[in-house]
């Protein structure tokens, strides 16, 4: 499993955000649809209906906010007090409804601007038709498949992106 930009690739499964557990809330992007997981959002909304995929709540990366999770993490532990774990937002619209579903963040201190970027570019292409959508998310789920050494390096993942937005 990697970590691409927005993306959790495992063993062939795309998700936005990490992938979840058990009842825990996320996106999988699947060859028919985008699947809700977790209580209480698990539904699938076509790919036929689907007309924008987009994101919110994205928490990009800055010396500021690596330093304000240093001293909130050092807060909750000396205090004893826990916190949820950092979600976004994944905004599907159809024709008939916008539906916001939660994904927790897989990135510790945030996403690069430019991964960010080029993950927004990539949910833009899966909404421009059927043969791109395939052929995008073939291209992820086969990358996922074939890689076996964790999350790669900051060039490699962009360039992936690139890729798998269409700006290679």
């Amino acid at each position: 499993m990697a970590m691409v930009g927005l993306f959790w690739i495992a063993e062939g499964d795309v998700y936005v955000g990490s992938k979840p557990s058990g009842l825990a809330p996320g996106v999988r992007l699947t060859p028919e649809g985008v699947a809700g997981l977790g209580h209480p959002q698990s539904g699938l909304w076509l790919w036929d209906d689907v007309r924008a995929l987009t994101v919110e709540d994205v928490p990009v990366k800055s010396l500021k906010r690596q330093v304000g999770m240093v001293v909130d993490m050092a807060l909750t532990v000396g205090l004893g007090g826990g916190e949820d774990a950092p979600s976004m937002t994944v905004c599907v619209e159809t024709a008939d409804v916008e539906v916001e579903l939660t994904a927790y963040v897989a990135a510790a201190y945030g996403y690069s601007q430019k991964e960010y970027d080029l993950s927004r570019a990539v949910l833009a292409r899966l909404t421009e038709g059927a043969a791109t959508l395939l052929t995008t998310l073939s291209a992820m789920a086969e990358w996922g498949r074939s890689h076996e050494g964790g999350t790669p390096r900051k060039e490699l993942r962009e360039r992936l992106l690139r890729e798998w937005a269409g700006e290679a």
